[in-house]
């Protein structure tokens, strides 16, 4: 039998199994993408989050596991989290917050033991509510000790929106890490993408400084924190489907990611955004 005669015959039989998404969305020329997203884990049960990860492990680049809910939760539930994401091949990372107090307290070599024992792929650091004094190589030294990757966080979290002083401040910074062994940077938004990093009180996202990251480290390497629809949608429209989103909520990670191949209402009519050229188009049933 046919290709064709086999797929007319599953459409006429619901629930067939013989037709599947993905030969669809290439049909209609959407684009395979790599994982552009690193969802964040706000501290959901770890049924919830299991599902989550059952239903989009193949969309998250890494996922983010809280901010410091994972030490005060039951640790069996933190490991179970960590234990779902890795069987299906998703490296996680925790937020930067616990890593600040850690070093803060005179704490980061246990902190940094914990997080190896707990199994996570990746710790983040940065300066967002305190000072750090500590060697970036030292730091990114020890991690890489105890098998942790590093990636660090650019921007204070209460000193608003970015100035245009601040920007050339931070990629230097940035540079320093990465040239200390760290692997990706993250562009602080918080949870609010308003007053702060990129966006102005208003919640308005400013495309040239962010212009100013992108080519100063590349899409690959530079993460923008896009913790809510506006942002999301914002980064989207300025930098096109490429751009590595983070912070965003799990249970927005497969809007993101419709908007990004060019399937939600508002991206379709975008140009970098909508899908590409579709098949040739099959003759319809019973058409004369």
């Amino acid at each position: 039998m046919s290709s064709h005669n086999a797929n007319t015959i599953a459409a006429k039989t619901p629930g067939a199994g013989y037709l599947h998404t993905n030969d669809y969305l290439k049909l209609i020329g959407v684009v395979d993408l790599p994982p552009l997203t690193s969802p964040f884990d706000p501290g959901y049960d770890p049924v919830t989050l299991d599902s989550h990860i059952d239903q989009s492990a193949h969309l998250m680049s890494i996922l983010k596991i809280s901010m410091a809910c994972w030490m005060i939760a039951d640790e069996r539930s933190t490991r179970k989290k960590i234990q779902s994401a890795k069987a299906r091949g998703v490296p996680t990372v925790t937020g930067g917050g616990p890593f600040e107090i850690a070093v803060a307290q005179n704490q980061l070599q246990p902190y940094l033991d914990l997080c190896a024992d707990i199994g996570v792929s990746r710790i983040e650091c940065g300066e967002g509510f305190t000072d750090l004094r500590a060697d970036a190589r030292d730091i990114v030294r020890m991690a890489h000790d105890r098998g942790l990757e590093v990636q660090f966080e650019l921007g204070k979290k209460h000193g608003g929106a970015f100035r245009d002083e601040v920007i050339n401040e931070l990629i230097d910074q940035g540079s320093r890490w990465l040239d200390a062994g760290a692997i990706q940077l993250v562009v602080e938004a918080r949870e609010s993408a308003r007053g702060v990093g990129l966006f102005d009180d208003s919640g308005n996202f400013n495309g040239d400084f962010a212009d100013r990251f992108a080519r100063a480290f590349g899409l690959g390497i530079v993460m923008f924190e896009a913790p809510n629809k506006p942002s999301q949608f914002a980064m989207l429209e300025h930098f096109g489907r490429n751009v590595h989103l983070c912070n965003v909520r799990l249970e927005e990670l497969l809007r993101v990611e419709i908007y990004r191949r060019g399937l939600h209402s508002d991206a379709f009519g975008k140009a970098n955004l909508r899908c590409g050229n579709p098949e040739p188009a099959m003759a319809v049933e019973g058409a004369v």
